[in-house]
């Protein structure tokens, strides 16, 4: 079946599933397959379950139902159709990459473009070769603009991507030490992570770019049209931290007359990513005081940058991934908090390759130039080194040892890479 043919029927039937436990009537089911299951093996328990065809690559299977759609590969067919689709559509697509900050920037961008648009957007972390086809696959035609995230532990993923994603914009939040084990170095991160700069720079797209990074303005070099944000007046839109406690307050000195806007995130390192939601929803005419409402209303979730007040404390959990770029952001924004009694319950980082003891032995030393009422470190590299603080193998000893405690009036950070479930030390 063509490429062509496939999309007649999703036309008729625009709801793609890949997984049967989620099928709805109805929904076109691609039996994917990874390393651990064989989608091909549920393809008729989908069709019974309602869904209205179902794409293959079991040749075996065709002729079994005449609902059964056969391709070479299903993978390879999804992200095709995702390209087919995108190339009905004439609006922007923005997207997002980076080390750091990508979700919650996506999350801001898509919030104040929304406010002024028919906006969608990546739904939760759908942001690698599966989730970005059935993204774009989810953009109806009522789209004004489309926010795209994407997430990167290797070279030439970004640049795969970009292939049916087709990006008319991009955002680059920063580049750091995250997923070294695939990119191998810092200098990795830049190319893997510049590949979006290298898609737009070749097909005359845009780029907001955070002009306070040097290393973005040489990424950014020959792009047709650069829009600079940042905390200098070289900027089309500056912005500067009024306060940081308990909340970011940001007020933009140029380029939009917002002089004032309260945030409901947690760190100083958040700036970048409201302000390049300014910068965006400038560029694209949306009036001031929507900008400054949208982001005043996002609240963040899924673990990100949350303060929670819960039996006489506050906890920031920070708990959906961690790198030694932003857990070094996240420890030195909370030692600067005017608190007490601050307690720090880290989790290991992952996917640091060789370099991983001696991050995690830099991460260490920070936590040593700063007073706190304890210190716990959690499982991974951390329980290969010696240091003076709690030790704990997992998230559940934490969490046995944390409800053993009794803290009161006590502040509290709570970070780590995903694959430690941080975030189980409260819900336990």
């Amino acid at each position: 079946m063509t490429i062509d043919q496939l999309y007649k029927i999703y036309r008729q039937y625009p709801s793609v599933q890949t997984d049967t436990r989620k099928l709805k009537t109805g929904d076109l089911f691609f039996a994917l397959k990874g390393p651990n299951f064989n989608g091909n093996e549920f393809a008729l328990a989908a069709l019974a379950a309602g869904s209205a065809y179902a794409v293959v690559d079991d040749a075996a299977l065709a002729g079994t139902d005449s609902r059964i759609i056969v391709v070479d590969d299903v993978l390879t067919a999804l992200q095709q159709l995702a390209k087919h689709h995108r190339q009905q559509f004439n609006i922007p697509f923005i997207a997002i990459t980076g080390s750091n900050g990508k979700t919650t920037t996506k999350e801001l961008v898509y919030t104040v473009l929304s406010a002024g648009y028919k906006t969608y957007t990546t739904q939760g972390n759908l942001n690698n070769h599966i989730g970005i086809p059935l993204t774009i696959l989810s953009v109806k035609d009522d789209a004004e603009i489309a926010v795209i995230e994407m997430g990167a532990n290797h070279l030439r993923e970004i640049a795969s991507y970009c292939e049916y994603t087709l990006p008319t914009h991009g955002i680059i939040t920063n580049c750091g030490k995250a997923h070294l084990e695939g990119f191998g170095s810092i200098e990795g991160v830049r190319k893997g992570k510049g590949e979006l700069y290298d898609y737009l720079r070749a097909n005359n797209g845009t780029v907001f770019v955070m002009w306070d990074y040097d290393y973005l303005q040489t990424m950014s070099k020959g792009i047709a049209t650069v829009v600079k944000y940042g905390t200098t007046n070289t900027t089309d839109i500056q912005g500067a931290i009024q306060q940081s406690e308990p909340f970011l307050t940001v007020s933009i000195v140029k380029g939009a007359h917002i002089p004032v806007i309260q945030t409901q995130l947690v760190g100083a390192y958040n700036l970048p990513n409201v302000l390049v939601a300014v910068t965006a929803g400038r560029y694209f005419n949306v009036p001031d005081e929507k900008i400054k409402k949208a982001i005043e209303h996002y609240t963040p979730s899924n673990s990100r940058s949350q303060l929670i007040e819960k039996d006489g404390n506050k906890f920031i959990l920070d708990a959906y991934n961690a790198n030694p770029t932003s857990m070094r952001a996240a420890i030195e924004n909370f030692a600067n908090i005017q608190a007490y009694n601050k307690v720090l319950m880290l989790g290991g980082m992952a996917e640091l390759g060789a370099e991983s003891l001696q991050e995690h032995e830099g991460i260490i030393n920070l936590i040593k130039q700063h007073p706190w009422k304890a210190v716990v470190l959690v499982g991974g590299d951390f329980l290969k080194l010696d240091h003076p603080f709690i030790k704990m193998a997992n998230s559940a000893e934490t969490a046995a040892w944390f409800k053993a405690q009794s803290f009161t009036d006590t502040y509290f950070l709570i970070k780590g890479s995903r694959s430690m479930q941080m975030e189980k030390v409260l819900s336990s």
